[in-house]
């Protein structure tokens, strides 16, 4: 069985946590390190940032993708203050919200008890999840046409024909779309984040990019 933390097989200092490869000689070394849920918040997160000019490995910003909000705890024992003690941020879904709070008061990263306090210790919640922020901020029309320009309307206009979804809003449609295939959340969240407007950027990502 595999350990929450072990040595991964690799060159350099590099530890397996939860089955993500964490590279310790570059994480002790940056300024900020962005814990995230998945590969889709760290793409979103990585095409923003590159649009507003912000280089984040040169600024010494890491964006580490947890493989789901449930392994927190393994990834705060590392890095919190009883491990390397880095300087840590974080964005989760509604959903896991709790969690996150009681899994960054058990690592004496710090208590809260709202929102408020929970982005004052540099952690951000979006409202549903990922997709539903970027749906909101893109607008429902520029998600179908960025839908159609990858070949998939007609496969979302099947898929919202279903009887599992005739009765969700059509945001509610493209948000479980979006997560019917292996891939494609990572796809439209990158494309997403490509097309919106930079005055639009939903604002948990744009605080925990632009929070020092």
């Amino acid at each position: 069985m595999r350990t929450a933390v072990s040595r991964a097989d690799g060159p350099g200092d590099v530890m397996d946590v939860a089955g993500v490869s964490v590279d310790l000689a570059v994480i002790s070394k940056a300024q900020k390190v962005i814990l995230v849920e998945g590969g889709s918040d760290k793409a979103a997160l990585e095409v923003l940032a590159r649009r507003r000019g912000q280089a984040l490995a040169a600024d010494g910003i890491q964006v580490v993708a947890m493989g789901g909000a449930t392994n927190i705890g393994r990834f705060l024992a590392l890095l919190g203050p009883a491990g390397l003690n880095a300087r840590l941020a974080g964005l989760c879904d509604a959903g896991e919200e709790a969690y996150v709070r009681a899994a960054l008061e058990r690592s004496g990263v710090g208590s809260a008890t709202c929102r408020a306090e929970l982005a004052a210790l540099g952690f951000h919640v979006c409202t549903v999840d990922l997709e539903d922020e970027l749906i909101r901020a893109a607008g429902l029309a520029a998600v179908e046409q960025t839908i159609e320009a990858q070949g998939e309307l007609r496969s979302f206009r099947i898929f919202q024909r279903q009887p599992a979804q005739r009765r969700r809003s059509t945001a509610g449609q493209l948000r479980r779309f979006l997560g019917t295939r292996s891939g494609r959340k990572g796809q439209y969240a990158s494309l997403l984040a490509a097309a919106l407007d930079l005055d639009l950027i939903p604002r948990p990502l744009d605080r925990v990019l632009a929070d020092q």
